[in-house]
């Protein structure tokens, strides 16, 4: 598919990119979705969730009554889980939620994402520019111009830019992301997909290579 590529004041530059169709063009995926934002998700997990058992809290270990004859159950230590204050049964522990998925898999959640926004027409491309020194008023006024401002969007970078990045930092509702760093879970979580032109190329060999 073909689309049109915009400058940083909106307008319609003339030019055309071809997007590629075996990464923006093919049946998405959902499960290979699923799973990659999964372990997106899983793996941003502290962990460090812990609850104290019986054998770690403070207290005596002293028998509060006789074994029988007391018409009621059987009690050992105050530390029980039974009794308020005692140690909790069965609970969290700090864990790893991390898991594998396979490379391939990772790639096609990924296509089936860039393809999703490019169905439902939500991929813009604009020509590669520079801001002289960050403010955020640089990318309202882009996003204003883009007609995007009132939409959670993305905006993909060939490389790193300190000046793009910052002016960017204070905005609730607009990320920006390289393309080596970009993820399903960003591009399904985005409204708006804004790539700048050579970050196209740079997409086109991360899947071809």
């Amino acid at each position: 598919m073909k689309l049109n590529i915009y400058n940083i004041e909106g307008k319609d530059t003339g030019e055309k990119i071809e997007l590629n169709d075996s990464i923006f063009g093919l049946e998405p995926n959902d499960h290979a979705i699923y799973l990659d934002v999964k372990q997106y998700m899983a793996n941003n997990r502290q962990g460090t969730h812990k609850a104290k058992t019986r054998g770690e809290i403070s207290g005596s270990t002293r028998k509060l009554k006789r074994q029988k004859g007391t018409g009621t159950a059987r009690s050992g230590s105050i530390k029980s889980p039974v009794f308020v204050g005692g140690g909790r049964a069965f609970g969290p522990v700090p864990r790893d939620y991390s898991f594998k998925l396979n490379k391939k898999v990772k790639q096609l959640a990924r296509k089936s994402a860039l393809s999703y926004k490019a169905k439902n027409n939500n991929i813009i491309i604009v020509e590669d520019f520079n801001f002289d020194q960050p403010k955020t008023k640089n990318i309202i006024t882009l996003n204003n111009n883009l007609k995007i401002n009132d939409k959670k969007s993305l905006l993909v970078l060939s490389e790193q830019n300190k000046n793009i990045y910052l002016s960017s930092r204070n905005l609730t509702n607009h990320n920006v992301v390289i393309m080596s760093e970009l993820t399903t879970y960003d591009i399904m979580k985005a409204s708006t997909l804004v790539l700048v032109k050579s970050s196209v190329d740079v997409l086109d060999k991360m899947f071809t290579n």
